[in-house]
């Protein structure tokens, strides 16, 4: 069946369900929504189109009884550009109209289940880890969803068993178990290949094809299963917790390589094999408040289960070869790393608001020696009791060797204005400006400057 087929059955008996519930209790259903608009082109001649976005979002939510809710949120998007390349294309709706549909949580939480300290919640959700602005090290019950890299923090739900036990209105602990392993999906468009490693190859090799092949983990207990634990508390005026999670790293990491000649100047084509390695992930964090700025913390320690080997093999290369010629190469050693954020925030008096965050290691980075340094600053004013919104400093700059500066950094600059023309609509005209040197994912992007118009309706 049509994979777009099936989500669409799956909304309709989403939406018929909600309302079967809905009419076994007089109490009000509950829908809330958002429609937006997000249109990006290239500032460089000939400006071609960026990104096309049109979503509408619906968020249902019922409390069924005094002991129970539900809630679901779904997308209903147009997105991407027509990809037209035949007239057979044209009798394809999907491709001249792209349309997308994604569950994003539908959930039933169940309050003071067995004990009164209890809750419990199943089915897809999004569960929320972290104390920073986005930038989140300990957040990876969740796979991240990097369609738009300009969108941080973003994760898919994920089918889930979470408990929450409360000891007392200020110490609780939460269990998660996910039975089914997810991976992060990919960058789409001009994003594409920011997320792409380059390839190094011996001297004197060509490439001129490429393929890849995904192994993907078993679906049983043992391969695709994902637990979390976190302990939760409030003393001294700080929020804080304690987590961790055992699963595996949500994007692929190369581990066998095939090098297959084509011709006798050493062009060549690679097959390449991925794998998601399993890790365990320490993390804690802290949030409050210093002399009326806000603060917080996160670290999280990952230390993979098992080192882990890319093996070239060059033995389609060498036919006479009286053994395989393979060479091994250690990508991410068996030893713990750690991301962390720190941050701060403050609001001033005549409406401005500035926020700082210091990130050690973006969420695609593994290992002691791949982890960049991440400086973001954002500074805005509000004007004419808040309904318009200049942010003149946003973005961030990127440090990957701090030897040799020069050649190893990026720079983010957006700037940005919106403008609320009701209590519920939102303008936003904002520019993303990109430049820098080396293999920094920011870097990658230098080509890409663009405007960016969004629209946002609540309802």
């Amino acid at each position: 069946m049509n994979f777009n087929k099936l989500n669409w059955i799956l909304a309709i008996v989403s939406i018929v369900s909600v309302n079967q519930i809905f009419a076994q209790d007089n109490s009000k259903l509950k829908l809330t929504g958002e429609l937006l608009t997000d249109q990006r082109f290239l500032l460089e001649d000939p400006n071609d189109w960026a990104w096309n976005e049109n979503r509408l979002t619906l968020n249902f939510e019922k409390k069924i009884t005094d002991n129970s809710k539900f809630y679901s949120e779904v997308w209903l998007r147009n997105i991407g550009l027509p990809n037209i390349n035949s007239s057979a294309d044209l009798y394809n709706k999907g491709i001249v109209d792209p349309y997308n549909l994604e569950i994003k949580e539908a959930y039933i939480q169940l309050f003071g289940f067995l004990s009164k300290n209890l809750d419990v919640k199943i089915g897809r959700q999004r569960i929320v880890w972290g104390t920073a602005d986005k930038l989140n090290p300990t957040d990876n019950l969740n796979p991240y969803d990097l369609e738009d890299v300009l969108d941080f923090g973003r994760h898919r739900g994920s089918d889930a068993i979470s408990m929450d036990y409360y000891f007392n209105s200020e110490f609780s602990m939460q269990g998660v178990f996910i039975p089914f392993f997810q991976p992060a999906n990919m960058p789409i468009g001009i994003f594409a290949n920011a997320l792409t490693p380059s390839m190094e190859l011996p001297q004197g090799m060509t490439l001129m094809g490429f393929t890849d092949q995904i192994n993907m983990p078993k679906y049983n207990l043992g391969e695709s299963s994902t637990a979390g634990l976190k302990f939760k508390g409030f003393a001294a005026g700080y929020d804080f917790s304690l987590s961790y999670i055992w699963g595996r790293d949500g994007m692929p990491i190369g581990t066998y390589n095939t090098f297959i000649p084509l011709d006798t100047m050493g062009g060549i084509s690679i097959n390449s094999q991925l794998s998601f390695y399993r890790t365990h992930i320490f993390g804690a964090d802290m949030a409050g408040s210093i002399g009326g700025v806000g603060v917080w913390a996160e670290a999280a320690v990952f230390i993979p289960e098992n080192e882990v080997l890319m093996t070239n093999d060059f033995s389609a290369m060498y036919p006479m070869s009286p053994v395989p010629v393979t060479q091994d190469t250690t990508v991410l050693d068996k030893e713990a790393y750690v991301k962390f954020v720190l941050g701060a925030d403050y609001n001033f008096a005549n409406g401005a608001y500035i926020n700082f965050q210091y990130l050690h290691g973006f969420m695609n980075e593994r290992g002691n020696d791949a982890l960049n340094d991440y400086f973001f600053l954002r500074l805005e004013k509000k004007f004419f009791d808040d309904k318009l919104k200049i942010a003149p400093i946003g973005g961030g700059f990127i440090v990957a060797d701090w030897e040799d500066i020069e050649n190893n950094y990026a720079l983010v600059y957006v700037p940005e204005i919106s403008y609320m023309a009701t209590d519920n609509a939102e303008i936003t005209l904002s520019a993303a400006i990109f430049d820098g040197k080396g293999e920094n994912m920011f870097a990658n992007l230098k080509d890409y400057n663009m405007m960016m118009f969004k629209l946002k309706y609540s309802f």
